[in-house]
């Protein structure tokens, strides 16, 4: 296990809501930045402390490791000047137990700063060149005893519930994908994960939705993100849009995928004429509760699910 440390600065909030960190290949004008290429030396297990705002809040566990990905939609004007392409490391983070102002505390901090890419400075504001670093075993440690992390039990579970092995359909899609020379290989690496309901697509879900809609399970170790309009009817930029994804306990998603049940934006449920109102029940799902109201952005995704809805006949 590695420590390191992130400088969000802008994204902070996007990156530790959504579960990720990501950062270009290069500097704005091409030139190599090490701690851009520090992205490619995590490790899955390793520990990230954030920091941003002056503070350290959260700490995180590498979950996967380093892929080339698109720019993330959701930073928007942020970094406008940073190539759309770069590296996506997945990290699950949490608030830590105490934040930590790294300022007060230089007398133990600022001993044990790397020499080289030091993610703060003397007086203990960040580093601006500096995104992910690399710190010492000894600074690990000891940041780890100053926000009480190390009181924190890691249980280890990264693994989300999926198909153990993919339908015909949907390796048939995933071999399109992988051949389809007219799409960057970054974003072939994103689709594909998102085929199967990972990667940047499931973050951006998560982002929307903290639990299932209809079950109120918040782990999200066993929710499935899943696509509202279907794969083949949606465009590349579709398939990786948290609003084209809600977050489902995997019964649900069951019935969903196969348009059983359906939703209005305002949250009202639908349960197909043809679909047994005793798996409902053993499923302790009441078709006429409301779920939460669907974000105005998703509502173009719902009517197409409920086209096809309404176009079901068994």
């Amino acid at each position: 296990m590695a420590f390191w440390w992130v400088n969000h600065k802008q994204t902070r909030d996007h990156e530790v809501l959504g579960g990720y960190l990501w950062s270009p290949f290069r500097n704005a004008n091409g030139a190599y930045n090490q701690t851009y290429e520090n992205m490619r030396h995590v490790k899955i297990g390793d520990i990230v402390f954030s920091y941003g705002h002056g503070q350290i809040g959260a700490i995180g566990r590498v979950t996967a490791l380093a892929t080339p990905s698109p720019k993330p939609t959701e930073f928007g004007a942020v970094g406008k000047y940073w190539d759309d392409e770069g590296w996506l490391v997945e990290v699950d983070f949490i608030p830590a137990p105490t934040s930590l102002v790294p300022s007060a505390h230089m007398g133990a901090i600022g001993p044990l700063l790397p020499e080289k890419y030091s993610p703060i400075k003397n007086n203990g504001r960040g580093n601006q060149g500096c995104y992910l670093a690399g710190i010492p075993d000894a600074l690990g440690y000891l940041l780890m005893a100053l926000t009480r992390a190390d009181e924190l039990e890691w249980t280890g579970e990264t693994e989300f519930i999926r198909e153990a092995e993919p339908g015909a359909e949907v390796l048939e899609d995933l071999s399109q994908i992988e051949s389809d020379e007219s799409v960057p290989v970054t974003q072939r690496i994103q689709l594909a994960k998102a085929r199967v309901g990972q990667g940047i697509f499931r973050k951006r879900v998560i982002l929307l939705d903290e639990r299932c809609r209809v079950t109120g399970v918040d782990d999200r170790r066993v929710l499935i993100a899943s696509h509202i309009k279907s794969w083949k009817d949606s465009t590349n930029e579709e398939r990786i849009s948290g609003y084209n994804g809600i977050l489902l306990s995997p019964h649900v998603d069951a019935l969903f995928d196969s348009h059983l049940i359906t939703f209005e934006g305002c949250g009202k449920m639908h349960a197909h004429a043809s679909l047994s109102r005793e798996v409902l029940e053993r499923w302790s799902i009441n078709p006429a509760k409301r779920v939460t109201p669907f974000h105005p952005e998703q509502l173009k995704f719902l009517d197409k699910h409920q086209e096809c809805f309404r176009r079901k006949i068994a």
